[in-house]
């Protein structure tokens, strides 16, 4: 069942996935102040990806989905500012949204049903090949773990993070509900890659 929550939007140049870490530098008072609260209450917030504006003054106009947030690991390396390290959870759609006074954008969002697992398929075995080795050359510990490579989902959402996509291509993967149709995208964009 489809469920709505009331959540802070932080508009970003990025696509968070489900199962995506976000490492985020946090130094705005209306972004500190929606991480204390986060923090307090064990709270996410949404990412959404910045569709004009800019990440940091005036709020930013955002896509109308995004992926909430759960902070992992935070530390406070001088007053005011915030390290942290987010895991994507979830995609949501806004509903409806607003601007409080201190510029923070909140929005009733609907939260998609979580996806079944799906198998990686055999024509998609090369996939999580590649994955594998891009793995093993950034480093695991940039992953949420553990890495899943025999997951369809896991496998698609991962090498959209990596791979040099257009932030139109990103969300259409985030709102394709099919994982194996994301990976027939997937595949098609490393054809599509030039020859380096």
């Amino acid at each position: 069942m489809e469920q709505t929550l009331d959540i802070p939007i932080f508009p970003l140049n990025t696509v968070l996935f489900p199962g995506g870490r976000l490492p985020l530098r946090i130094f705005e008072v209306r972004y500190v102040d929606m991480t204390k609260a986060c923090i307090r209450d064990d709270g996410v917030f949404g990412v959404c990806q910045i569709l004009d504006g800019k990440e940091v003054g005036a709020p930013a106009v955002s896509a109308p989905l995004g992926c909430t947030a759960r902070i992992r690991e935070w530390e406070v390396p001088t007053p005011g500012l915030f390290n942290l390290v987010c895991g994507g959870e979830r995609v949501f759609r806004i509903l409806e949204q607003r601007v409080q006074p201190d510029g923070l954008i909140r929005a009733e969002v609907i939260l998609e049903e979580p996806r079944e697992p799906r198998v990686l398929p055999p024509s998609h075995k090369m996939l999580g090949s590649m994955l594998g080795e891009i793995l093993k050359k950034i480093g695991v510990q940039h992953f949420e773990q553990p890495a899943r490579l025999e997951d369809a989902q896991w496998v698609g959402y991962r090498l959209a993070e990596i791979l040099p996509l257009s932030r139109d291509q990103k969300l259409q993967l985030l709102q394709e509900r099919d994982p194996w149709v994301v990976l027939e995208q997937i595949q098609q964009a490393v054809l599509d890659l030039p020859d380096s």
